[in-house]
């Protein structure tokens, strides 16, 4: 099962990276989150009702709901709806995504982790790649600010390659995910803010 949601998670990558439209930009990023979520639970040793409150509140609601809020609402707000005309062509988004793929899983096998936990740490590096290439590839700050987030769910996902060795691990891993996610949002609105104020100002003028 657990298989099935990380090559879920790697084939949302693989769209993430070639498709134009901010849209399903900010509902992959809620896909992840689910992903996340389902193998977060999956993972967890012992399950009590604190723990399950603490997971569910801050994967399912935070990512599933709060963050793909904002970005609609940052999309809605700025009426930019597609990539920048000069970015890289979703034909070859996929080469180069797919030889990231291809990157990853020569670096984790080189790696001497248990074959339980390769495919974490496969998708996770290519989520990191994939993140970097958004960043890389792409003009508009929307772009940058979805990279980040996918960064950061490759973080999440690292800590669940170890998580059953150390539980503890999880929860360290979904709250540095909650303080990244709150921080990058908030540096993004901010600059969107200074940008939105910029474009009034020309107008004034």
């Amino acid at each position: 099962m657990n298989v099935l949601l990380v090559i879920g998670f790697a084939i949302s990558l693989i769209y993430l990276s070639i498709t134009e439209r901010f849209r399903i930009y900010a509902g992959l990023i809620g896909f992840q989150g689910l992903l996340l979520f389902v193998l977060s639970f999956i993972e967890l040793n012992t399950i009590t009702l604190g723990t399950l409150l603490f997971v569910t509140i801050e994967t399912l609601v935070f990512k599933v709901l709060v963050v793909p809020y904002f970005l609609f609402r940052i999309i809605n707000k700025t009426g930019v709806a597609r990539v920048h005309y000069k970015s890289v062509p979703g034909f070859y988004s996929l080469i180069i995504v797919t030889l990231g793929l291809l990157l990853s899983i020569v670096v984790s096998f080189s790696m001497s982790s248990k074959p339980a936990t390769m495919i974490y740490f496969i998708v996770a590096l290519f989520a990191v790649y994939t993140g970097l290439f958004l960043i890389i590839s792409h003009r508009k700050i929307f772009s940058h600010l979805v990279g980040f987030l996918v960064i950061e769910n490759a973080v999440l996902l690292l800590s669940l390659a170890i998580g059953s060795e150390m539980p503890m691990l999880i929860n360290i891993g979904i709250l540095l995910d909650i303080f990244v996610s709150v921080l990058i949002l908030g540096i993004f609105v901010m600059r969107l803010k200074e940008h939105a104020h910029e474009m009034t100002l020309l107008r004034d003028d």
